[in-house]
């Protein structure tokens, strides 16, 4: 009911011509072109590409990740997630790990793919130097920050013949994610994120500026070029966590090119420092402007410590009019680390005003994420 209302006021009132719902098309308010790392990506991922651009400005799509693998007190049940649990549809964006990749979670995707959702993969990647059966946390982990990176890129060394195996079964990955017609399935890939932290091999505690920026065109050319997959949109995500004296310099940490990069994302746990949240959205409003890229909170929630109004007052009240494409909690695993609602958290009946709103979108309300909107070219 929502969308239908929007629609007419947006009939009267909006030249942009936006209107949300199934099978709407969006359209940009003026002439756009938009260039992509991959100009030989499939028509539906340019779609994508394109809707990304524009939707942020009809309003900001709701993710989770894992939401249809399990929630609290479940799972693996068929077509449930804790937000349709509470609200009666599923988020707008599927997020998921690359890490553990497997035939479950390629067909969740082509089920939200085929209703309509967005599709989204981090990398937790373990560490190809340290891994080995029975390594224990941290060791051999994504989070074993152990100096690897520098290997890798030595053309022909053991590292780096490792490393493209690895980026072989990601390439393969990819390939699975297609539709009943075969057709490849569009997907946001976020392969280095929160690489501003130490925690990870690859980020600044265990690479420097070059190193980094090669490693990161270095996977992208990989898959592009040699491995030949073109149904790949290429994230970035800093992490963005406090009030930072220059967020906007934070945000282009270690930016790898205009030319390597498709999405800019941020990652932020601020907790209730919504100052800081707010400083940040700002900061990556201007960034979308400086770059010419789509944008999205790519991370965030408070780990089951929501208050009442969380979702409208701490989230909500600072997207809204922001050119922001998603919003994603993480995961609901139990009790003690749940980021997104759940039908008995303190803030399930906030997410419903959250989901009743205007500006925020879930699965049943989007457009058709894989049509071309009007008014912009892909290149």
């Amino acid at each position: 009911m929502k969308r239908l209302l929007l629609l007419g006021l947006c009939l009267l009132l909006c030249p942009t011509g936006y209107a949300s719902g199934k099978g709407k098309r969006l359209k940009a308010p003026e002439k756009t072109i938009l260039k992509m790392v991959d100009p030989d990506a499939t028509p539906e991922t340019k779609a994508l590409y394109a809707n990304l651009w524009c939707i942020g400005l009809d309003g900001v799509m709701f993710g989770h990740h894992d939401y249809p693998s399990y929630g609290i007190g479940w799972k693996g049940d068929k077509d449930r997630s804790d937000v349709k649990d509470i609200v009666g549809s599923h988020p707008a964006v599927y997020s998921l790990d690359m890490a553990g990749i497997d035939d479950t979670k390629i067909r969740h995707i082509q089920e939200a793919y085929k209703r309509g959702g967005v599709c989204m993969l981090v990398w937790h990647q373990s560490n190809p130097l340290t891994e080995g059966p029975g390594k224990k946390y941290p060791v051999g982990t994504a989070w074993d920050n152990t100096k690897v990176v520098d290997r890798i890129l030595q053309e022909g060394s053991p590292m780096n013949l490792k490393y493209k195996a690895r980026l072989d079964d990601v390439a393969e990955a990819f390939r699975k994610m297609v539709d009943e017609k075969g057709r490849p399935i569009p997907v946001i890939f976020r392969p280095l994120h929160e690489h501003t932290q130490t925690w990870n091999w690859w980020g600044r505690s265990a690479t420097t500026d070059r190193e980094f920026i090669a490693f990161w065109r270095f996977i992208v050319s990989y898959l592009r070029d040699t491995k030949d997959v073109h149904n790949v949109i290429y994230a970035i995500s800093p992490q963005m966590d406090a009030v930072y004296d220059d967020p906007v310099g934070r945000i282009l940490f270690r930016w790898p090119g205009d030319q390597w990069v498709d999405f800019i994302g941020m990652d932020c746990y601020h907790g209730r420092n919504t100052a800081a949240f707010e400083s940040n959205v700002q900061a990556m409003v201007e960034v979308r402007g400086l770059r010419h890229k789509p944008v999205g909170i790519t991370e965030t929630g408070l780990e089951n410590d929501h208050k009442a109004d969380y979702w409208t007052q701490d989230v909500l009240r600072v997207l809204r009019g922001e050119p922001c494409a998603m919003v994603v909690a993480w995961r609901n695993d139990n009790p003690r680390h749940a980021y997104g609602p759940y039908p008995s958290d303190a803030s399930a009946e906030d997410f419903k005003l959250f989901d009743a709103d205007e500006w925020t979108l879930l699965e049943r309300d989007l457009p058709d994420m894989y049509s071309m909107p009007k008014n912009v070219t892909v290149k």
